[in-house]
């Protein structure tokens, strides 16, 4: 199994290219199933999960044209040959199970499996399937799958939310666009990757409004028609390069973020003495060889502070000169890479939801372990600050989310390596 191993203590300057968001690119590949017409995304990154997401496609009669070493995919669905999606597809990840809305919508029925357990909590599906009776399907959970089916199409329905759900939002839009009728959708998630998922589905002839607002509105269509879009890029790669910069003392320029998306982290940055600035190009982070301030962080639903920088940002805190609380509001569980920062020298107290956060003089680089896709890179992050050597193990979690990740942080100087068995 792949370890990586990072020499700390070197600073990062330079640029990495931010690559286009998997949390998007998901679900765009999967509204490819509601058209006959081709589908062509452009941005879309070479990760473990995107590449699960094309093999389950083509699974279910999706032609799926994408090279190695290219960002375009191409993805025709001219005919369901399948409305079985099975548990050694979908447990390999959780946002294949957006499949189901898309078959449900096209075909008029689909049988998918129940995602399997998770890491970082529970994350039901209750919410997406109620979305789906709200539009008339019949839904029964049998042996671990859900068979759902709507034989005469889904109607339009007005579906309030009882809690914010990116995955619950995004996964009734893919559905509501073929519904017979207007939907509203009310208590909407607003993160970017949903207005993403907008502007792709009206590009494709789907009538959705509001998106990235709490009321999303959509006027169903009949069909849908051949469409390219480019994928966004990842504020979640962004952001956790920013933190990259700020831990190793750096000055490096993150080429095509936007500034916006990441801004509750950026304000926090700057909290801690990091400085950035915007550009044409992306967004520039430089932090000079002082101490960090102690920043205190509550994970929120967007625009907050995304739950998926927390870890990263408790690496950075790791060497703050103070003591710092994250609380974890989104999911339970989240904590598991504390442990493992600590193995590194770090001082870090966890009761239930919140981490206490004592800053330390130094870290000291030593074999430690990714719990997950988050986890993983924050335990990179700390290496980069770290004095000596620490290998990373069981990295595959960093495949799912983060395209060539030693590249660019080596292309800015870190001493970074990955080395096989």
């Amino acid at each position: 199994m792949d370890r990586i191993t990072i020499v700390g203590g070197v600073p990062l300057k330079g640029a990495i290219p931010i690559s286009g968001a998997k949390n998007s690119a998901l679900k765009l590949m999967a509204a490819s199933l509601l058209s006959a017409e081709p589908l062509t995304l452009e941005n879309v990154p070479q990760l473990a999960d995107t590449r699960f997401m094309a093999q389950l496609l083509a699974s279910l009669g999706v032609t799926v044209e994408w090279p190695r070493l290219s960002s375009t995919a191409y993805l025709e669905a001219k005919e369901i040959a399948s409305t079985i999606a099975p548990y050694d597809q979908v447990r390999k990840m959780r946002a294949s199970f957006n499949v189901l809305g898309p078959l449900l919508a096209r075909a008029g029925h689909a049988t998918v499996s129940l995602p399997g357990g998770c890491a970082i909590g529970a994350r039901p599906v209750d919410l997406h399937l109620k979305a789906f009776e709200a539009m008339g399907a019949d839904i029964l959970i049998e042996a671990g799958y859900v068979k759902a089916a709507a034989l005469r199409g889904l109607k339009g329905a007005t579906i309030a939310f009882p809690f914010v759900s990116v995955g619950a939002t995004e996964h009734a839009m893919l559905a509501a666009v073929l519904a017979h009728g207007d939907t509203e959708l009310r208590n909407c998630a607003k993160e970017p990757e949903i207005a993403d998922l907008a502007a792709c589905l009206n590009a494709m002839g789907a009538k959705v409004s509001g998106a990235g607002t709490d009321i999303i509105q959509i006027q169903g269509v009949s069909s849908l028609k051949a469409a390219r879009h480019a994928v966004m890029p990842d504020r979640i790669e962004a952001g956790t390069y920013a933190i990259a910069a700020a831990a190793a003392t750096g000055d490096v320029l993150l080429k095509g973020a936007q500034y916006e998306h990441i801004a509750a982290l950026m304000e926090k940055l700057k909290l801690a003495g990091v400085e950035s600035e915007t550009s044409p190009e992306g967004v520039r982070v430089r932090r000079a060889d002082a101490a960090l301030a102690p920043v205190d962080i509550d994970t929120d639903p967007y625009p907050g502070f995304p739950t998926d920088l927390q870890a990263q940002f408790m690496a950075l805190m790791c060497r703050a000169d103070g003591v710092s609380t994250i609380k974890e509001t989104i999911f339970e569980n989240r904590f598991m890479h504390a442990p493992e920062l600590t193995r590194l020298g770090a001082n870090i107290s966890v009761h239930g939801s919140e981490a206490v956060v004592t800053g330390v003089k130094a870290l000291v680089g030593a074999p430690v372990m990714a719990t997950d896709l988050r986890a993983s890179v924050s335990l990179v992050i700390a290496g980069l600050m770290a004095e000596g050597e620490t290998t990373v193990n069981r990295v595959y979690h960093l495949d799912r989310g983060f395209e060539r990740l030693v590249e660019k942080l080596a292309a800015c100087g870190a001493q970074v390596a990955r080395l096989g068995e």
